[in-house]
Protein backbone atom coordinates (compact mmCIF):
# COMPACT_ATOMS: atom_id res chain seq x y z
CA UNK A 1 0.00 0.00 0.00
CA UNK A 2 1.43 3.27 -1.04
CA UNK A 3 -0.76 5.76 1.13
CA UNK A 4 0.92 9.54 0.40
CA UNK A 5 1.80 12.01 3.03
CA UNK A 6 -1.49 13.40 2.78
CA UNK A 7 -3.42 9.94 3.64
CA UNK A 8 -5.32 9.62 0.50
CA UNK A 9 -5.35 6.54 -1.22
CA UNK A 10 -4.61 6.61 -5.03
CA UNK A 11 -5.97 4.47 -8.17
CA UNK A 12 -4.18 4.38 -11.42
CA UNK A 13 -5.81 3.73 -14.48
CA UNK A 14 -4.04 2.88 -18.31
CA UNK A 15 -5.06 2.80 -21.50
CA UNK A 16 -2.01 1.04 -22.86
CA UNK A 17 -1.51 1.08 -26.39
CA UNK A 18 1.87 0.48 -28.01
CA UNK A 19 2.83 4.00 -28.50
CA UNK A 20 2.96 6.91 -25.49
CA UNK A 21 0.79 9.06 -27.99
CA UNK A 22 -2.30 7.13 -28.20
CA UNK A 23 -1.67 6.01 -24.24
CA UNK A 24 -4.21 7.44 -21.76
CA UNK A 25 -2.96 7.48 -18.16
CA UNK A 26 -5.35 8.72 -15.18
CA UNK A 27 -5.30 8.67 -11.07
CA UNK A 28 -8.03 8.45 -9.20
CA UNK A 29 -7.64 9.97 -5.17
CA UNK A 30 -10.38 9.36 -2.57
CA UNK A 31 -11.60 11.77 -0.66
CA UNK A 32 -13.35 10.53 2.33
CA UNK A 33 -13.38 13.42 4.11
CA UNK A 34 -15.92 14.89 1.47
CA UNK A 35 -16.96 11.89 0.02
CA UNK A 36 -15.49 12.17 -3.30
CA UNK A 37 -13.41 9.77 -5.61
CA UNK A 38 -11.86 12.73 -7.36
CA UNK A 39 -10.00 12.78 -10.97
CA UNK A 40 -6.30 14.11 -9.63
CA UNK A 41 -5.08 13.72 -12.86
CA UNK A 42 -5.91 12.50 -16.52
CA UNK A 43 -3.56 12.47 -19.44
CA UNK A 44 -3.17 11.55 -22.76
CA UNK A 45 0.80 10.57 -23.95
CA UNK A 46 1.86 8.33 -21.18
CA UNK A 47 5.21 6.71 -21.99
CA UNK A 48 6.79 4.08 -20.06
CA UNK A 49 8.80 6.43 -17.47
CA UNK A 50 5.24 8.19 -16.21
CA UNK A 51 3.85 4.65 -16.40
CA UNK A 52 5.94 2.71 -14.09
CA UNK A 53 6.53 5.95 -11.72
CA UNK A 54 2.42 6.76 -11.67
CA UNK A 55 1.95 2.96 -11.00
CA UNK A 56 5.04 2.87 -8.35
CA UNK A 57 3.26 5.85 -6.38
CA UNK A 58 -0.33 3.99 -6.17
CA UNK A 59 -2.36 1.99 -3.82
CA UNK A 60 -3.44 -0.19 -7.41
CA UNK A 61 -3.31 0.35 -11.14
CA UNK A 62 -5.66 -0.99 -13.39
CA UNK A 63 -4.33 -1.40 -16.76
CA UNK A 64 -6.67 -2.20 -20.14
CA UNK A 65 -3.89 -4.77 -21.80
CA UNK A 66 -3.73 -8.61 -21.70
CA UNK A 67 -1.21 -9.72 -19.32
CA UNK A 68 -0.32 -13.01 -20.67
CA UNK A 69 -0.51 -15.38 -23.09
CA UNK A 70 -2.44 -18.18 -23.61
CA UNK A 71 -0.28 -21.23 -21.72
CA UNK A 72 -1.38 -23.50 -25.64
CA UNK A 73 -0.54 -20.68 -27.55
CA UNK A 74 2.95 -20.69 -25.81
CA UNK A 75 3.87 -23.88 -26.22
CA UNK A 76 3.12 -24.09 -29.28
CA UNK A 77 5.14 -21.79 -30.94
CA UNK A 78 8.12 -23.16 -28.79
CA UNK A 79 7.68 -26.64 -29.97
CA UNK A 80 7.08 -25.03 -33.52
CA UNK A 81 10.83 -22.95 -33.21
CA UNK A 82 12.09 -26.25 -31.90
CA UNK A 83 10.53 -28.61 -34.97
CA UNK A 84 8.54 -30.48 -32.56
CA UNK A 85 4.85 -29.60 -32.92
CA UNK A 86 2.77 -32.71 -32.82
CA UNK A 87 0.81 -33.27 -35.97
CA UNK A 88 -3.19 -33.13 -35.51
CA UNK A 89 -5.79 -34.25 -37.82
CA UNK A 90 -7.13 -31.40 -38.19
CA UNK A 91 -6.75 -27.25 -37.87
CA UNK A 92 -10.24 -25.60 -37.78
CA UNK A 93 -12.00 -23.03 -35.54
CA UNK A 94 -11.73 -25.10 -32.34
CA UNK A 95 -8.23 -26.12 -32.85
CA UNK A 96 -7.43 -22.17 -33.56
CA UNK A 97 -9.16 -20.79 -30.88
CA UNK A 98 -7.61 -23.06 -28.52
CA UNK A 99 -4.74 -21.14 -29.26
CA UNK A 100 -5.79 -18.16 -29.15
CA UNK A 101 -7.76 -17.66 -26.28
CA UNK A 102 -6.92 -17.43 -22.44
CA UNK A 103 -8.83 -18.65 -19.95
CA UNK A 104 -9.68 -14.91 -19.01
CA UNK A 105 -11.39 -14.16 -21.93
CA UNK A 106 -13.43 -17.41 -22.12
CA UNK A 107 -14.60 -16.57 -18.52
CA UNK A 108 -15.30 -12.92 -19.20
CA UNK A 109 -17.30 -14.23 -22.36
CA UNK A 110 -19.44 -16.40 -20.33
CA UNK A 111 -19.64 -13.58 -17.98
CA UNK A 112 -20.42 -10.54 -19.73
CA UNK A 113 -20.89 -12.01 -23.56
CA UNK A 114 -18.12 -9.90 -24.74
CA UNK A 115 -15.10 -11.17 -26.61
CA UNK A 116 -12.00 -9.81 -25.78
CA UNK A 117 -9.35 -9.54 -28.30
CA UNK A 118 -6.46 -12.66 -28.69
CA UNK A 119 -3.47 -11.51 -27.73
CA UNK A 120 -2.26 -14.26 -29.56
CA UNK A 121 -3.77 -13.09 -33.03
CA UNK A 122 -5.04 -9.49 -32.86
CA UNK A 123 -3.07 -6.30 -32.94
CA UNK A 124 -3.95 -5.97 -28.94
CA UNK A 125 -0.48 -8.13 -29.22
CA UNK A 126 1.94 -4.84 -29.69
CA UNK A 127 0.40 -2.99 -26.30
CA UNK A 128 0.98 -6.60 -24.58
CA UNK A 129 4.43 -6.56 -25.70
CA UNK A 130 4.93 -3.35 -23.97
CA UNK A 131 3.31 -4.46 -20.90
CA UNK A 132 5.73 -7.51 -20.62
CA UNK A 133 8.68 -5.22 -20.69
CA UNK A 134 7.27 -2.38 -18.21
CA UNK A 135 6.00 -5.03 -15.94
CA UNK A 136 9.79 -6.33 -15.67
CA UNK A 137 10.36 -2.48 -14.96
CA UNK A 138 7.89 -2.74 -12.15
CA UNK A 139 9.53 -5.97 -10.80
CA UNK A 140 13.16 -4.48 -10.90
CA UNK A 141 12.12 -1.48 -9.25
CA UNK A 142 10.18 -3.76 -6.31
CA UNK A 143 6.69 -3.82 -7.49
CA UNK A 144 5.92 -7.50 -7.46
CA UNK A 145 3.42 -6.89 -10.48
CA UNK A 146 2.23 -10.57 -11.19
CA UNK A 147 -0.34 -11.89 -14.27
CA UNK A 148 -3.27 -12.64 -11.96
CA UNK A 149 -3.60 -9.34 -10.40
CA UNK A 150 -1.46 -10.18 -6.86
CA UNK A 151 0.51 -6.80 -6.19
CA UNK A 152 0.11 -3.50 -7.23
CA UNK A 153 -2.01 -3.93 -10.93
CA UNK A 154 -4.35 -6.24 -12.51
CA UNK A 155 -5.52 -6.44 -15.79
CA UNK A 156 -8.71 -4.44 -16.52
CA UNK A 157 -11.40 -4.92 -19.63
CA UNK A 158 -13.49 -1.04 -19.18
CA UNK A 159 -15.87 -2.53 -21.69
CA UNK A 160 -16.76 -5.49 -19.55
CA UNK A 161 -16.97 -2.99 -16.38
CA UNK A 162 -19.16 -0.89 -18.00
CA UNK A 163 -21.29 -4.20 -18.67
CA UNK A 164 -21.06 -5.21 -15.27
CA UNK A 165 -22.52 -1.70 -14.27
CA UNK A 166 -25.33 -1.71 -16.78
CA UNK A 167 -24.18 1.42 -18.86
CA UNK A 168 -23.44 1.42 -22.61
CA UNK A 169 -20.41 -0.20 -23.09
CA UNK A 170 -20.45 0.08 -27.20
CA UNK A 171 -19.55 2.76 -29.80
CA UNK A 172 -18.08 4.95 -28.09
CA UNK A 173 -14.43 4.84 -29.50
CA UNK A 174 -13.25 7.09 -31.99
CA UNK A 175 -13.34 10.95 -33.00
CA UNK A 176 -16.49 10.11 -34.34
CA UNK A 177 -18.29 9.02 -31.47
CA UNK A 178 -17.72 12.01 -29.06
CA UNK A 179 -21.95 12.45 -28.52
CA UNK A 180 -21.50 8.40 -27.82
CA UNK A 181 -19.10 9.16 -25.27
CA UNK A 182 -20.99 12.26 -23.72
CA UNK A 183 -24.17 9.93 -23.10
CA UNK A 184 -21.46 7.32 -21.68
CA UNK A 185 -19.79 10.07 -19.36
CA UNK A 186 -23.67 11.07 -18.14
CA UNK A 187 -24.60 7.78 -17.54
CA UNK A 188 -21.41 7.38 -15.21
CA UNK A 189 -22.17 10.67 -13.24
CA UNK A 190 -25.36 9.26 -12.79
CA UNK A 191 -24.39 5.92 -11.52
CA UNK A 192 -21.21 7.79 -9.28
CA UNK A 193 -22.32 11.01 -8.21
CA UNK A 194 -19.44 11.00 -5.89
CA UNK A 195 -16.98 10.86 -8.75
CA UNK A 196 -15.66 14.24 -8.78
CA UNK A 197 -14.12 14.87 -12.50
CA UNK A 198 -11.94 17.95 -11.11
CA UNK A 199 -12.19 19.94 -14.39
CA UNK A 200 -10.98 16.54 -16.56
CA UNK A 201 -14.14 16.37 -18.04
CA UNK A 202 -13.64 17.33 -21.32
CA UNK A 203 -10.48 15.44 -21.47
CA UNK A 204 -12.56 12.05 -21.16
CA UNK A 205 -15.09 13.46 -24.22
CA UNK A 206 -12.09 14.33 -26.55
CA UNK A 207 -10.19 11.49 -26.19
CA UNK A 208 -11.77 7.64 -25.28
CA UNK A 209 -7.96 6.47 -24.28
CA UNK A 210 -8.41 8.97 -21.57
CA UNK A 211 -11.70 7.99 -20.72
CA UNK A 212 -10.93 4.28 -20.55
CA UNK A 213 -7.82 5.69 -18.21
CA UNK A 214 -10.33 7.08 -15.92
CA UNK A 215 -12.84 3.48 -15.99
CA UNK A 216 -9.49 1.45 -15.52
CA UNK A 217 -8.57 3.59 -12.44
CA UNK A 218 -12.32 2.62 -11.27
CA UNK A 219 -12.00 -0.91 -11.46
CA UNK A 220 -8.90 -0.76 -9.94
CA UNK A 221 -10.78 0.57 -7.16
CA UNK A 222 -12.84 -2.49 -6.84
CA UNK A 223 -9.73 -4.83 -7.52
CA UNK A 224 -8.21 -2.97 -4.08
CA UNK A 225 -11.55 -3.58 -2.16
CA UNK A 226 -11.69 -7.45 -3.32
CA UNK A 227 -14.81 -6.77 -5.50
CA UNK A 228 -13.89 -8.74 -8.38
CA UNK A 229 -14.88 -11.63 -9.88
CA UNK A 230 -11.40 -13.97 -8.98
CA UNK A 231 -10.07 -17.13 -10.67
CA UNK A 232 -11.89 -20.17 -9.54
CA UNK A 233 -9.54 -22.40 -7.80
CA UNK A 234 -9.11 -25.02 -10.58
CA UNK A 235 -7.85 -21.83 -12.56
CA UNK A 236 -5.76 -19.94 -10.34
CA UNK A 237 -2.61 -21.83 -11.80
CA UNK A 238 -3.44 -20.96 -15.29
CA UNK A 239 -4.30 -17.30 -13.92
CA UNK A 240 -0.50 -16.54 -12.26
CA UNK A 241 0.67 -17.74 -16.12
CA UNK A 242 -2.08 -16.18 -18.59
CA UNK A 243 -3.37 -13.18 -16.67
CA UNK A 244 -6.71 -12.56 -15.63
CA UNK A 245 -9.17 -9.70 -16.53
CA UNK A 246 -10.63 -8.33 -13.25
CA UNK A 247 -14.37 -7.90 -13.99
CA UNK A 248 -16.26 -5.71 -11.01
CA UNK A 249 -19.17 -8.00 -9.00
CA UNK A 250 -21.32 -4.91 -8.49
CA UNK A 251 -21.64 -0.77 -8.97
CA UNK A 252 -18.90 0.69 -7.00
CA UNK A 253 -19.59 2.39 -3.58
CA UNK A 254 -18.41 5.99 -2.78
CA UNK A 255 -15.50 6.42 -0.19
CA UNK A 256 -15.86 5.75 3.02
CA UNK A 257 -13.65 5.98 6.05
CA UNK A 258 -12.31 3.73 7.64
CA UNK A 259 -12.08 1.54 4.72
CA UNK A 260 -11.17 -1.86 4.06
CA UNK A 261 -7.40 -3.18 3.93
CA UNK A 262 -6.37 -3.96 0.67
CA UNK A 263 -6.73 -7.31 -1.01
CA UNK A 264 -3.30 -7.95 -2.57
CA UNK A 265 -3.49 -11.32 -3.07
Amino acid sequence: MNVGATGLRRFVGVDLAAAPERTGLAVLVEVPADGTLRVERAMLGADDDEIVGTIGAGDRAGVDVPFGWPESFVRFIAAHSEGTVTPVAGTGPDWRRSLALRATDLAVRELTGLNPLSVSTDRIAYPALRWANLAARLRAAGHPVAPDGGGPACEVYPAAALRAWGLPHRVYKKDAHREARAALVEALEGLLPWLDFNGYREACLTHDDVLDAVLSALVAREVHRGRTHRPPPDLLGTARREGWIHVPAGPPSPPASPEARPTHS
